[in-house]
């Protein structure tokens, strides 16, 4: 059942690429360029790699000067093309030997192998004869004489017709060479051939040149690395079993545990056939270019992995970093782990935000203006008819913050700056903080490149959130558009009262006048021993002021009321603003993490599930 599973989980090669090509895009401009441009640059090879022949295999032979590999190259191809030397290079460009080459011009122009030779079947050839019964034609471009022997290899039976049908083999320059060019055309093919055939000798079998440099990195393509131990000739046989048992130590440290390790001997033919079968049989299996690729996608996502974890990345080859070579940037699966992203709830920052840009964007002052000028216009509309034109001369106190009345602000018209004080030192610094704050809870338990990238975040739209916050009060209604129906009573009372004064004083004028003209008293009515234009006169005057008072209160109740209302609103709008300018970037990236975490656990495990 767990095999079904699994076999049901894993994701194809195209699925793999697909996963690095977007991690490799969710990671630019978080991660290291190089580790970036590594992960694209495989993507590209890929593409152009499974465009070309997949029924040839590339074959390198690669190794160090005096290895060996250019009398092994002229051996496996029953050839003399290759110069063969001891102490100085001798391979200046890589050449290729075809077997039943048609239709792999494509792949060797991308491989920029100009120098090819076509093998003939076995016999087939038109030179002189080896013991081997094998030749080979050289080709126009060969570069080389026409018909050069293959020097003499008892015991080597070759290959059957056929059986190595679709094999290309390289002679790689040393990777050791003294001229730079070599160690470059080297590191070229290293990254684009699809099986590597390291050639090591005795001497210098352990040397860190090839295992720190090439080995070491290339631990994810075990599966297209073989490793020869060749002029084995030269040792005894306890020997040789010693050597090949310290380089497979060597090679399990690397994490090549399990690549093919043979021993042979170029001059003697030993193990020739099982070296000979092995390229055989990964030849004809027709998977190698395949596996190449599965391993290239691995390690560009370990060096992603790293890079995102801090670790950095391993240098190999020419030393350029991941885009240099295939091993750049991991270890056989990498050290690092792909973190996933913590589970921290967005709106859970949002209180501690909302509170500082609040105090930065001056919503205690307008709350405060908005129940002062509730209690302005309530006066206006209840006070004594007496004193409320005074009113009239002390400003709004919304208007002085040219904040829109509710009225004119649902007109659809442009929001324009308010006159709200600018925010103080101490107000930025505690946004800052908070906004500070809000990143690194949002981004806790995130390796360090994306932490810094959700705190970059935060601040992204750091030039736009004074205005964007000025905006958002100045666009906030701030009460109801319809003025209290008790202000209309109220005030009509408040008339009524007055009218009642107003008739009582004419009244007693009157009595006044007629008494100083010496004119008869009318009759005066009384309510128990008070005449009535007095009772007018005073009871309008003291009703006047008790509605007044009365108003007072209740205009000072619905202020408190207002601003309330006010409040919860304006912290509304501002945390819109939070949202929109700091939160919603934050969320942003930390799903750009959550979907990089699982591009690049797709291109590195393979595995769906």
């Amino acid at each position: 059942m767990k095999l079904l599973k699994r076999r049901r989980n894993a994701v194809s090669l195209d699925g793999r690429l697909e996963g690095l090509a977007e991690a490799a895009d969710l990671a630019d401009g978080r991660l290291d360029a190089d580790a970036v441009a590594g992960a694209r640059s495989v993507v590209s090879r890929a593409g152009v790699r499974r465009s070309l022949s997949i029924d040839h295999t590339a074959v390198a032979l690669a190794g160090a000067t005096g290895s060996g590999k250019s009398s092994l190259f002229n051996l496996l191809s029953g050839t003399g093309l290759a110069t063969v030397g001891v102490t100085r290079p001798t391979t200046s460009t890589a050449q290729a030997a075809l077997w039943r080459g048609a239709g792999s011009g494509p792949l060797l122009d991308w491989l920029d192998i100009p120098r090819r030779h076509e093998v003939s079947p076995a016999g087939a050839w038109s030179g002189p004869e080896t013991p081997t019964g094998r030749g080979a034609r050289v080709g126009d471009d060969a570069g080389g004489p026409e018909g050069r022997g293959a020097a003499v290899v008892p015991g080597l039976d070759g290959w059957t017709e056929g059986e190595a049908a679709g094999l290309i083999l390289l002679d790689l320059p040393d990777h050791d060479s003294i001229e730079s060019a070599h160690r470059l055309e080297v590191d070229r093919l290293v990254e684009l051939v699809d099986l590597l055939v390291w050639v090591l000798d005795p001497q210098k079998y352990a040397d860190a040149a090839v295992h720190e440099r090439y080995l070491r990195p290339l631990a994810r393509h075990r599966d297209v690395m073989v490793v020869v131990l060749n002029q084995v000739d030269r040792l005894t046989p306890a020997a040789a079993e010693r050597c090949l048992k310290d380089l497979r130590r060597l090679l399990d440290e690397d994490g090549l545990a399990g690549v093919p390790l043979v021993g042979v001997s170029a001059r003697t033919g030993a193990g020739l056939p099982e070296l000979g079968s092995l390229l055989a049989s990964r030849v004809a299996d027709r998977r190698s270019w395949a596996a190449r690729l599965a391993a290239d996608v691995g390690t560009a996502a370990d060096a992603l992995v790293r890079a995102s974890s801090g670790m950095g990345a391993l240098t190999t080859g020419s030393g350029s970093g991941a885009g240099a070579a295939p091993g750049a940037g991991a270890r056989s699966g990498s050290d690092a782990v792909a973190t996933a992203a913590p589970e921290v709830s967005v709106d859970g920052l949002a209180g501690p935000l909302t509170d500082a840009l609040s105090e930065a964007a001056g919503v205690p002052t307008v709350v405060e203006a908005v129940a002062k000028a509730h209690r302005h216009r309530s006066v206006a509309a209840t006070g004594w008819p007496l004193t409320r034109w005074i009113r009239r001369f002390r400003p709004d106190p919304l208007r002085r913050l040219r904040l829109s009345t509710p009225g004119a602000r649902s007109s659809g018209g442009p929001v324009g700056r308010t006159s709200i004080p600018v925010t103080t030192v101490v107000q930025r610094s505690r946004m800052d903080t908070a906004i500070r704050e809000a990143a690194g809870a949002a981004s806790k338990g995130l390796p360090a490149p994306w932490a810094a990238a959700v705190r970059q975040a935060a601040r992204s739209h750091g030039d736009e959130l004074e205005d964007g916050l000025d905006r958002a009060v100045a666009a906030t209604s701030l009460g109801p558009v319809r003025r209290p129906v008790w202000w209309r009573v109220a005030g009509l009372a408040q008339w009524a009262v007055f009218a009642a004064m107003l008739a009582g004083a004419l009244w007693l004028i009157g009595l006044l006048g007629m008494d100083y003209l010496r004119l008869p008293q009318p009759y005066l009515p009384t309510a128990g021993e008070l005449p009535w234009p007095t009772l007018l006169l005073t009871g309008g005057i003291l009703l006047g002021l008790l509605i007044a008072l009365l108003s007072r209160v209740a205009a000072w109740l619905g202020g408190r009321r207002r601003a309330r209302g006010a409040a919860r609103a304006l912290r509304a709008s501002i945390g819109q603003v939070a949202r929109e300018l700091v939160l919603d970037p934050v969320a942003g990236e930390l799903s750009r993490y959550r979907r990089f975490t699982e591009a690049v656990t797709v291109a590195r495990n393979g595995d769906g599930g």
